[in-house]
C-alpha cells in the first residue's frame, strides 16, 4: 500500500492500492521532491467521480504507467471535497492554461508548489485530439529537466496570474455607505434579464446541455417575484422546479436528486448524489411551497427528505456527502430498469406504471430504461379516467416494490465524511422545510444535527472549527464556506428557537472570520484563515457556483446581523463586499445568484419584525410559514435593552407584532393577517 493508507478520506483510500506511490497533500511529499529534484502530479478528484474511476482503472492501476510515474514525479493524490483550497488553485491554473477545467484534475507543479501545467482527463492511447497519459508524462518529464528556465518562468506567470485571476472583477473606486446604497431597482432588472437570456423556455433551467439545477438563481427569481410584484420571471421558475422533479434527474424511487443532467430534457442524470444539491432544492422547494403550496413540492421535500434520513445519516446524526455514479463499474447501473424486470416484480399492474414513468422495451437509455414521470399525477389519472386517489395508492405500492427490488442490487460507494459547509446547508434545508410544512420530525432532526455539528467539528474554543469529520476524528482547518453557512444555519434556528445563545454564537464566530479571513485591500474575504501555510498563495471564491461562495453568505448575514444587534459595521462591510462585486453581478448574472439575493436585500429593504408577549414563539413560528424573503423576525416573552429591536416594547396584555424598518416601527399589532397587510407582501 502507498502513503494514503493512514487517510479518512474514501477518494483517497481508493487509490490506497494502487501500484502508484501516492502522497497525499502534505510537507513531506515537497521535501522530497526538492531533496530529489523531481516534478510534482497533484492528481484531484473526489469519490464519486466517474471519469476519476476510469482514469484510475486505466493507467493508475497499470504497473507500468505506475512505474513510471514513480521514477519520474512525485505523486499526491487530493480529495478536492477535503482540500476545497487546493482544488481552487489548481483549477485556477486549468483554466487559464485551457479556458475549461473538470475532475480529474492532473496539475504539474514545481517543488516549491507553483504550477506549469495542467488539465483533466488523459487516455492510455491517444484519442480525441488528446495526447495518451504516458505521452504527456513524458514531454512533462523531459521539459522539467531539459528546459528548467521555460517551466520556472511559466509557473511564475501562471501563479501571478491564478493570484490576480479574480481583480478583473472587483470594483476599487466606490464609497457608498449603507445609507446610500445605489443598489437599485435599476440594477436587479438588469440582472433579472440577464438571466432571461439563459432561460429554456421549453424544458426550465438555464441554457444548454449539461443542464444543472441553478438552484441560487431560481431563489433569486422567487424571491425578486415576491419583493417586485413583477410576475413575468415566476413561471420560469415553476417549469425548472417541475421539470427537474418530473424527469430523470430526480429519484422517482427513493427520491433525492442527481447532481446534474447530461441533457436538455433533464431525462439522463449524472448519478451522482450530492448532499449539497439535495440541501439547496429542498431549501428552494420549502420557499416555493410557502409561496405556492403545491402538492408535488411538498412530496418532493418529503421523499428527498426520507432519502436523506435513510441513506445519507450517521447513527451520530452525521449527513454523509455524496453517494457514487457507478456501482460495479458501471454508471447508473443501480438506478435503471429493464421492462422485463418490471413487469415480472408488479405483473397486472406493470402496464400502467410503465406508461407513467416512461418505461418501454427498447429503453429510454442506451437499452435500459430511467424513471421519468410523463406528466403529473393527477393528470394522469384524468387522461386515462382513473380516480386518483386510487391511482395514488397503487403508485405508492408498486414504487415500494420496485424499491425494495432496488435495495436488493449491488449499492453505489458511499463517501461517508461529513463536510462542515454541506452539513450546514443540510440543517438549514431541515429548518426551512419545518417553517414550510410544519412537520415536527424535521425541527428535530435539525436540532440534532446542529449539535453534531457545533460538538464534533469544534476545536475546543468555540470560535474555531475543522473542515471535515469521520470516524470520530475532525481534522483540516475549516475555511471560509463553513464558517458562513455555519453561521447561516445558526441564524436560521435562531429563527426558529429564539434562543438568543445561538445569535451571540454567531456574533462571535463573525467576528472570528474578520479577524482571521478579511483582505483588506479588496474589500473581500480569503477562502483560507491567515495561518494556513502549506498553500503557494492565499486563494478567494467570489463565484457562487454548485453553492453559494463564502464572500457572497458572508455579505447576507452581515447585513442580517447588523439589523438584529445594532452593529451597523456589520452593515457596512457587507456594503463595502457588494460594492466591489456590483458590476460583475449584473454583467455575469448566472455566475452570481447568491450575490443578486443579497443585493436584493437592499433594493428591497428587511422588515425587521418582532412579536413580544407571552404566546411570542408561537405566533412567530405560525408567521413564518408564510414565504418572507425580506424579513427578520425576533420573538421574546419580554423586552431586552440588548437588542434594538426588542428595546422597550411593551409586554402588557395580548402578545404583539412590532413590523420596524431601520428600528422604525408601526403600530402594534395582534394579528399575523394585520402583519402580512403592513408588509404589503
Amino acid at each position: 500500500m502507498n502513503h494514503l493508507q493512514h487517510e479518512s478520506s474514501p477518494y483517497l483510500l481508493q487509490h490506497a492500492h494502487n501500484p502508484v506511490d501516492w502522497y497525499p497533500w502534505s510537507e513531506a511529499a515537497f521535501e522530497r521532491a526538492r531533496a530529489e529534484d523531481k516534478p510534482v502530479l497533484v492528481s484531484i478528484g473526489y469519490s464519486t467521480c466517474h471519469w476519476c474511476h476510469v482514469m484510475e482503472r486505466e493507467s493508475f492501476e497499470d504497473p507500468s504507467m505506475a512505474a513510471f510515474m514513480n521514477e519520474n514525479f512525485i505523486n499526491i493524490k487530493v480529495d478536492r471535497e477535503e482540500r476545497p483550497d487546493v482544488d481552487k488553485i489548481y483549477m485556477n491554473a486549468c483554466q487559464i492554461i485551457s479556458g475549461a477545467g473538470g475532475w480529474p484534475l492532473n496539475c504539474f507543479l514545481t517543488p516549491e508548489r507553483k504550477p506549469f501545467f495542467a488539465g483533466t482527463y488523459y487516455p492510455p492511447r491517444p484519442a480525441h485530439n488528446r495526447p495518451s497519459w504516458r505521452q504527456l508524462l513524458e514531454y512533462l518529464s523531459d521539459s522539467f529537466h531539459n528546459r528548467r528556465s521555460e517551466v520556472e518562468k511559466q509557473a511564475d506567470r501562471l501563479t501571478q496570474a491564478i493570484e490576480h485571476a479574480d481583480e478583473v472583477f472587483f470594483d476599487k473606486t466606490s464609497t457608498i455607505s449603507p445609507e446610500q446604497s445605489d443598489f437599485s431597482e435599476q440594477t436587479i432588472g438588469i440582472i433579472v434579464r440577464g438571466l432571461q437570456k439563459s432561460f429554456d423556455t421549453k424544458e426550465g433551467g438555464f441554457g444548454r446541455a449539461p443542464k444543472f439545477p441553478s438552484t441560487l438563481n431560481l431563489r433569486f427569481l422567487l424571491a425578486y417575484t415576491a419583493l417586485s410584484g413583477k410576475k413575468d420571471v415566476i413561471d420560469h421558475v415553476w417549469l425548472s422546479l417541475d421539470k427537474m422533479i418530473l424527469g430523470g434527474m430526480y429519484d422517482q424511487l427513493g427520491g433525492g436528486f442527481a447532481r446534474y443532467s447530461t441533457d436538455n430534457e433533464w431525462l439522463v442524470p449524472h448519478f451522482e448524489k450530492m448532499l449539497y444539491d439535495n440541501a439547496l432544492l429542498v431549501g428552494l422547494l420549502a420557499e416555493a411551497y410557502a409561496y405556492s403550496p403545491k402538492a408535488l413540492y411538498r412530496e418532493t421535500i418529503e421523499e428527498t427528505l426520507a432519502f436523506i434520513q435513510r441513506e445519507m445519516t450517521s447513527e451520530e446524526g452525521g449527513f454523509y456527502a455524496a453517494l457514487d455514479a457507478d456501482s460495479e463499474g458501471v454508471e447508473g447501473k443501480f438506478y435503471v430498469w429493464s421492462k422485463e424486470e418490471v413487469d415480472a416484480i408488479l405483473g397486472t399492474e406493470s402496464t400502467l406504471f410503465c406508461q407513467y414513468f416512461d418505461i418501454t422495451e427498447s429503453g429510454n437509455w442506451e437499452g435500459a430504461n430511467i424513471l421519468r414521470r410523463s406528466m403529473p399525477l393527477e393528470v394522469f389519472a384524468e387522461s386515462w379516467k382513473l380516480d386518483a386517489a386510487q391511482w395514488r395508492t397503487q403508485l405508492e405500492r408498486n414504487k415500494k416494490a420496485l424499491l425494495e427490488h432496488r435495495n436488493g442490487r449491488i449499492r453505489p460507494g458511499l463517501d461517508d465524511k461529513c463536510l462542515l459547509s454541506w452539513h450546514a446547508l443540510m440543517t438549514t434545508a431541515y429548518i426551512k422545510a419545518y417553517k414550510s410544512l410544519g412537520e415536527e420530525r424535521y425541527k428535530v432532526q435539525a436540532a440534532r444535527s446542529l449539535d453534531f455539528m457545533l460538538q464534533k467539528f469544534d476545536q475546543g474554543d468555540g470560535v474555531r472549527f475543522f473542515h471535515t469529520y469521520k470516524n470520530g476524528q475532525a481534522k483540516q482547518e475549516a475555511f471560509l464556506d463553513d464558517y458562513a453557512h455555519l453561521i447561516e444555519t445558526l441564524l436560521e434556528w435562531y429563527s426558529l428557537s429564539f434562543d438568543l445563545s445561538y445569535l451571540a454564537k454567531a456574533e462571535r464566530l463573525i467576528d472570528h472570520v474578520l479577524v482571521e479571513f478579511l483582505d483588506p485591500e479588496s474589500n473581500l474575504l480569503y477562502f483560507t484563515t491567515a495561518s494556513q501555510s502549506d498553500l503557494v498563495l492565499r486563494p478567494k471564491e467570489i463565484y457562487d457556483s454548485e453553492t453559494s461562495s463564502g464572500n457572497a453568505t458572508m455579505a447576507t448575514v452581515l447585513h442580517q446581523m447588523s439589523l438584529l444587534t445594532g452593529r451597523h459595521a456589520y452593515a457596512e462591510r457587507a456594503v463595502g463586499m457588494l460594492e466591489v462585486m456590483e458590476s460583475a453581478i449584473a454583467r455575469h448574472p448566472r455566475s452570481f445568484g447568491h450575490w443578486s439575493l443579497s443585493m436584493l436585500h437592499y433594493t428591497y429593504p428587511f422588515w425587521e419584525i418582532a412579536v413580544v408577549g407571552a404566546d411570542a414563539f408561537a405566533k412567530a413560528t405560525a408567521l413564518q410559514k408564510n414565504y418572507l424573503p425580506n424579513t427578520l423576525v425576533m420573538a421574546s416573552t419580554t423586552s431586552n435593552d440588548d437588542y434594538p429591536l426588542l428595546q422597550g416594547k411593551e409586554v402588557h396584555g395580548d402578545t404583539k407584532i412590532y413590523v420596524c424598518r431601520e428600528y422604525a416601527c408601526q403600530r402594534p399589532v395582534i394579528e399575523i393577517e394585520e402583519v402580512l397587510e403592513q408588509i404589503r407582501f
